[in-house]
């Protein structure tokens, strides 16, 4: 079952954090050191190398496509965090291939939300959240920092200052449904990703088994696990 955090008081999940740091140390050793972390192979023609240790990717486009990207990484035995999605459904996560049982959850991370998603980094290999206000170019800057520091990847719904690359949605279409009665065939949707103006698209099938990550190992090795 996925873990869920108060940060009511902030005292409180504080102490949360510093003890699912220690379990996380315990579980998976060392930190990543690899450079990057996978994608699904239906969104290789968008990241060919994977999404870049020490990044953040802001993304206009569904939920859908967002937890797509948490998919591998968890397949691969990492941690993720989200922060911020109250709508983030753990149901629909796992029919992803999210292990719930490495995934955190702050639904709603308070006023001071750049310090929550501060101690997530800190802690976890790949974080989503969704600001509920613009991050100033300092405090992003600040982040940044401590995501090279620990090669972590954030994920974030909306814009961000200096993102590696912007994940947008330019179309989605469903096939199979008729009016209130069908199953769902293909969720099609068309997505651009512009990497510092180099700009690659797709069209993934968001319903297709393709899209379901491989069956959850391990997690890695010392030599290639984090934190």
């Amino acid at each position: 079952m996925s873990l869920a955090l108060s940060t009511d008081p902030a005292a409180a999940a504080a102490g949360q954090l510093r003890e699912l740091q220690e379990r996380i140390h315990t579980l998976q050793g060392r930190r990543n050191r690899e450079g990057s972390h996978p994608v699904l192979p239906c969104l290789t023609p968008l990241f060919p190398a994977g999404l870049r240790g020490g990044a953040a990717y802001s993304l206009d486009t569904h939920l859908s496509v967002a937890m797509a990207l948490l998919a591998a990484p968890s397949a691969e035995g990492q941690w993720c965090g989200v922060a911020g999605v109250p709508d983030f459904g753990a149901e629909a996560a796992a029919g992803f291939g999210i292990a719930l049982d490495r995934l955190v959850l702050v639904p709603d991370p308070g006023a001071d939300w750049l310090a929550t998603v501060g101690a997530l980094v800190d802690v976890l290999p790949v974080v989503l959240v969704r600001p509920p206000s613009p991050a100033r170019p300092g405090e992003a800057s600040r982040l940044a920092s401590r995501l090279r520091e620990r090669a972590g990847v954030l994920l974030v719904l909306g814009p961000w200052p200096q993102s590696e690359a912007t994940l947008s949605l330019t179309g989605s279409s469903w096939e199979g449904l008729g009016r209130g009665h069908g199953h769902l065939a293909r969720h099609l949707v068309e997505l651009r990703a512009n990497h510092r103006g180099r700009v690659r698209t797709a069209t993934v099938d968001l319903a297709s088994p393709d899209t379901v990550a491989l069956p959850v190992r391990g997690p890695r090795s010392a030599a290639g696990s984090r934190p």
